[in-house]
């Protein structure tokens, strides 16, 4: 019986250990190793680390998926430079995930196209590269989905789903208006999680809207009432990435900004604007 080689065997093991891209690379490491490129040390180091890198990627591709982020953004991909009101440094500090930590609200405000979307999603992408459980939904899904556990009797157990997640993504809020049985259940949702986990919340209207966002003014007050507190609120005024190759064709009252404007020209000369106290990134 042909006794298998030494080569042969370590090959076995790397099949047995179901580790393939090591498999795959080991030829042209011993290789190496015979030109004295590497030592012994660095061959198994390097063989090693070919294999976690694989793993590392299937981990991450496999929790994207289950946290719903399918359409992948990142930090390195927005341009700052196109929405100069941004402070990027804020950013970055918050792509350094302590609020996750300390279970704060951050919330991305302005008009539509100015990239709130895009930079919830790449922390999200952030968090799930740095092994936080993500989940990202809009509102009007999450709305959707928990009305249907209510229905079905499974409401207490989809609350417990949710919140177990580190970071809770909600997108476009105020973009529909939501009854006021979905304004209960997501009043529950957030009660349930307030200073539990943290929440990314991205909106094109100000707070003074939530009241007719969520169809009720009592539900709204508490909402914000939690969704405040430990919050981190970063306004972006700016126009529409989207649109910037056709910002000729838009009238100046749709431009991003003009929102923010118009409310601040609706204030009372001489009455300050009523400050909420909220941590800064």
């Amino acid at each position: 019986m042909n006794m298998l080689s030494t080569l042969d065997r370590v090959k076995q093991h790397l099949v047995d250990l179901k580790m393939p891209s090591a498999l795959e690379v080991l030829d042209d490491i011993l290789g190496r190793v015979e030109r004295d490129e590497l030592s012994t040390l660095e061959a198994l180091d390097t063989l090693l680390a070919e294999e976690s890198t694989l793993r590392e990627t299937r981990r991450i591709r496999a929790q994207l998926m289950t946290s719903r982020l399918t359409n992948i953004k990142t930090l390195e991909a927005f341009d700052f430079s196109f929405q100069p009101s941004l402070d990027r440094n804020r950013i970055l500090t918050l792509a350094e995930l302590s609020f996750i930590e300390r279970h704060q609200t951050v919330h991305l405000l302005g008009p539509p196209g100015v990239g709130k979307s895009h930079l919830a999603v790449a922390l999200g992408v952030t968090a799930v590269k740095a092994r936080k459980s993500v989940y990202f939904t809009t509102l009007a899904e999450l709305v959707t989905t928990l009305t249907q556990a209510e229905r079905a009797g499974t409401l207490t157990n989809r609350l417990r789903y949710i919140n177990r997640v580190a970071l809770l993504i909600v997108d476009e809020v105020g973009y529909l208006p939501i009854e006021k049985g979905g304004a209960n259940l997501l009043f529950q949702l957030v009660n349930a999680r307030y200073e539990k986990g943290a929440t990314i919340l991205t909106s094109n209207r100000g707070f003074k809207d939530w009241g007719e966002i969520f169809g009720d003014n009592v539900v709204a007050a508490a909402l914000l009432d939690r969704l405040l507190h430990h919050a981190v609120v970063v306004e972006i005024a700016g126009n529409s990435y989207r649109l910037r190759e056709h910002a000729d064709l838009i009238p100046e009252s749709l431009k991003g900004g003009a929102a923010l404007e118009e409310e601040k020209t609706r204030r009372k000369p001489g009455r300050p604007r009523k400050k909420m106290s909220v941590a800064t990134a």
